[in-house]
């Protein structure tokens, strides 16, 4: 397992629940956000919307390891579980009726992790 640098305890609680969903589930995907998330902050996942847009289709459920801002148009509904939102990408994706949702919410609907694509 990695060794946590950070100092965030959010993200030190997050990291604990997707390495136990991994485990328990036996869901690699969420192993692999983990992984994602433990990076430095400076090699952190920043995903503009215009990005989410370009690959995704209307109804896809997206995890993003990382923040989602608000450059760019979301054409269709998606469903986005992210570690941080900005308040601008946040409005778009509710305008376009998406979701957002916390990476433990997404866990919890959706254990497996089936039919869910990481952007990053």
């Amino acid at each position: 397992m990695k060794r946590i640098n950070t100092t965030n305890p959010n993200l030190i609680r997050l990291l604990y629940i997707l390495r136990k969903a991994a485990r328990k589930n036996r869901a690699a995907i969420w192993g692999s956000v983990a992984e994602y998330l433990s990076r430095s902050r400076r090699r952190r996942v920043a995903v503009n919307l215009s990005r989410i847009n370009r690959y995704t289709q209307e109804g896809d459920v997206v995890v993003v390891p990382g923040k989602v801002l608000g450059s760019g148009l979301l054409t269709h509904s998606v469903t986005i579980a992210a570690f941080a939102f900005s308040g601008q990408a946040r409005q778009k994706i509710i305008d376009a009726k998406g979701k957002c949702l916390s990476i433990p919410e997404l866990i919890e609907l959706n254990p497996k992790g089936s039919n869910v694509k990481i952007i990053g």
